[in-house]
């Protein structure tokens, strides 16, 4: 396993010390984002971690090494090189690592990385899902299955906006996998506060989160939980302005036939440029937000941990 996975001493030093870690995935950094926007909010990720007490571990395939604990120099790498970096979920990860590629981690690839090195709780912007016409595409992201397989706790701001939210939902429900709202009963849609949908569970506080994750596991119940929590109001879009610009891009989409994993960073990108950069400014303050509610999580379950 040396050979195929490094742990930053940070990183490992306070996993063997019960310190709260906090992962990070990368393919927001190589494919979410253009450079340097995607650095600068990368570091200021880690900084916002640093100043909740908790060590930041920014996940990524670095000269084929599955690396927890990125350095600065590795963030910069996946920022510039952007979308010529290897976009890495769980069926990638072997042939990258094997070619010696450098690779950035999508959700799925992440948690993949977090069971390996023991680290319980992820901050992302959205979870992949369901895409629309997915029911005769079946193009359903692989975050969704891995959800269902490692025990992972995950803090979104739900699933991003240009999927079928309510068949992602489903899927989830299928999977066993519990998503919980924090301090809403109302799915949330990335770029918005509101999908229309429910949640399984509100819970209110991040004691409360960690407490349902450690008993989770305590039961052996293997698989990740999902924690949405909405973007801030004061950053969040107009639902309408917001879906004309989804329609718009998915339109130029199918017109291209882009679809796969070329998907989501295409519509993305097309919805920055539609919407003058607003979305791209919501995106990075949810990615805030849902990194200080993932760093409250970790801390208290540290402290159960402590407790037992």
């Amino acid at each position: 396993m040396k050979d195929y996975l490094k742990i930053s001493t940070e990183v490992q030093h306070a996993l063997d010390n019960n310190l709260p870690v906090v992962a990070l995935e990368s393919t927001i950094i190589s494919h979410g984002m253009p450079y340097p926007q995607n650095v600068e909010t990368a570091l200021k990720v880690e900084e916002i971690v640093r100043q909740a007490g908790c060590v930041p571990a920014t996940v990524a395939i670095i000269g084929g090494v599955l690396t927890v604990g990125c350095s600065a120099e590795d963030i910069e790498l996946l920022g510039k090189r952007g979308t010529s970096v290897s976009k890495v979920s769980r069926r990638d990860l072997p042939i990258v690592i094997a070619q010696g590629k450098d690779g950035a981690t999508t959700v799925a690839g992440t948690m993949y990385a977090c069971a390996l090195a023991g680290v319980s709780v992820f901050a992302t912007g959205g979870i992949g899902g369901a895409h629309r016409r997915s029911e005769t595409t079946m193009d359903i992201s692989a975050d969704l299955d891995e959800l269902q397989q490692t025990d992972v706790t995950v803090v979104c701001a739900g699933a991003k906006s240009i999927l079928d939210i309510g068949l992602t939902l489903e899927c989830l429900e299928t999977r066993g996998v519990p998503v919980i709202g924090y301090k809403t009963e109302e799915m949330p849609a990335f770029y918005t506060q509101s999908s229309g949908y429910k949640v399984d569970y509100r819970l209110d506080s991040a004691k409360e989160i960690a407490e349902a994750y450690y008993a989770k596991q305590q039961l052996g119940l293997h698989g990740g939980m999902l924690v949405v929590n909405p973007i801030p109001s004061e950053y969040a879009m107009d639902k309408a302005y917001i879906d004309e610009n989804i329609s718009i891009a998915l339109a130029e989409a199918d017109r291209l036939g882009i679809s796969g994993k070329q998907i989501t960073p295409f519509l993305l990108d097309k919805i920055q440029k539609l919407t003058s950069g607003k979305s791209l400014d919501s995106n990075i303050q949810l990615v805030y937000n849902n990194v200080r509610l993932a760093c409250e999580v970790a801390q208290e379950l540290c402290k159960l941990r402590k407790s037992k």
